[in-house]
C-alpha cells in the first residue's frame, strides 16, 4: 500500500483525497470538498478574481495539514476549465506552489477527460475483467462518462480504456453567469431557453466526435450529477453511499431540472441535501443532464461518487 493525496481544483470546487492504494484498492482516510468558485467571472473576464483566488487558496491551506497529518508520499494537484481559461493562470500556479510544495497541473480537457473515465470506471472494468460479467450493479461497457463540471463537461466513451472523448465548454458555473444570473428568480423562459440552446449547440460537436449510439451506459459523475441523484432518491440528506451507482430513470431527471429551474433561490436553498454553495447553479446543471439523456436517447443515468479525483489518486500509484 501507498499513500496518496490528491487534489482536484475545478471551476466551482477544491476537493481532496488523502487514499492508501494497493493492488485494485484504494482505501479512503479523507475525502472533503469546499465550493470556493474559482471561475468566478472568468466566461466575462478571462482571468482569476482575487477574492476567489483567496478562496481557494485557504481552502489549500487546511487541505495541506491534513496530507500532513496523515503523512502522504505523494501529491499530485489538478486544476481544469477555469484555471485553463485564465489568462492570470500563474498566480495560480505560484500559490498552489507555495502551498503544497509541488506544481500543479492544469490539464487540457482530453487529460481530464482521461483522469475522469479512469476514476469512474475502475471498479467496474476491474469485475468485468476479471469474470466476463457485468458489474453487480448491472452495468455493461462501453461506458459513456459524462463530467458535469462549473466550466465544462467532460464526454468520455470506452470499455476498458478511453477510445473517444471531448470536452465543451458548458459547465453549470458558466451557463448560470452567462444566461441566468440576472434572469429573474426564478429565471424567465426565454434565459432558459438561450441555456438550451449553449448546450444543443455543444451536444452536437459531441457527436460529430464522440461516437455515443455506442455506449450502453451512461455514467454521470460530478455535484450536479450527484445532487439531482440524491433529490430523485428523496433522501433526507446528501449521502455518498446511497449516491453511488444509483440509477435515475430519463424522465426523473427531466421533471427534477424542470422544477429546479421553476423554483426560487430560496426554494432550491431549503432541499434538504442541497450543498449552499450549488443553490444558484443547480439549475443549469440539472439542464445539461437533462440534455444530454433526452439528445441521446439514455433511459437512465448511473451516478458515480468515483470521478476524476479517484482518477488522479490512481495515476498517482500506477506512476
Amino acid at each position: 500500500m501507498i499513500r496518496v493525496a490528491a487534489i482536484d481544483c475545478g471551476t466551482n470546487s477544491v476537493r481532496l483525497l488523502v487514499a492508501d492504494i494497493g493492488r485494485d484498492r484504494l482505501i479512503d482516510l479523507e475525502r472533503r470538498m469546499e465550493i470556493v468558485r474559482l471561475g468566478q467571472g472568468v466566461d466575462q473576464t478571462g482571468r482569476l478574481a482575487p477574492e476567489a483566488l483567496e478562496r481557494t487558496f485557504a481552502a489549500m491551506r487546511g487541505y495541506a495539514g491534513l496530507i500532513d497529518r496523515h503523512g502522504a508520499s505523494s501529491v499530485r494537484v489538478v486544476a481544469t476549465s477555469a484555471t485553463r481559461d485564465a489568462a492570470n493562470r500563474q498566480d495560480f500556479v505560484d500559490g498552489v506552489r507555495d502551498i503544497f510544495g509541488v506544481e500543479p497541473e492544469v490539464i487540457t480537457g482530453a487529460e481530464e477527460a482521461e483522469l475522469s473515465f479512469a476514476g469512474a470506471t475502475r471498479d467496474l472494468v476491474r469485475f468485468s475483467e476479471e469474470t466476463g460479467l457485468p458489474a453487480p450493479d448491472g452495468t455493461r461497457p462501453p461506458y459513456l462518462v459524462v463530467d458535469i463540471g462549473g466550466g465544462s463537461t467532460e464526454f468520455v466513451l470506452g470499455s476498458t480504456h478511453v477510445e473517444a472523448a471531448l470536452s465543451v465548454d458548458i459547465g453549470c458555473v458558466r451557463l448560470t453567469e452567462r444566461h441566468l444570473r440576472d434572469a429573474g428568480d426564478p429565471p424567465s423562459p426565454e434565459a432558459i431557453e438561450a441555456v438550451t440552446a449553449d448546450i444543443d449547440d455543444a451536444l452536437d460537436r459531441v457527436a460529430a466526435e464522440v461516437p455515443v449510439e455506442r455506449a450502453m451506459t451512461m455514467v454521470g459523475l460530478a455535484g450536479s450529477v450527484t445532487t439531482v441523484a440524491g433529490i430523485a432518491l428523496d433522501l433526507p440528506e446528501y449521502d455518498p453511499q446511497k449516491i453511488h451507482h444509483s440509477r435515475i430513470a430519463a424522465g426523473q431527471v427531466h421533471d427534477i431540472a424542470e422544477r429546479l429551474l421553476g423554483m426560487t433561490v430560496e426554494r432550491r436553498a431549503a432541499i434538504p441535501l442541497m450543498h449552499p454553495g450549488r443553490v444558484d447553479v443547480i439549475g443549469a446543471g440539472a439542464l445539461i443532464l437533462d440534455r444530454i439523456v433526452t439528445r441521446y436517447g439514455f433511459g437512465e443515468v448511473v451516478a458515480s461518487e468515483h470521478d476524476i479525483l479517484d482518477g488522479i489518486a490512481w495515476s498517482l500509484a500506477d506512476s
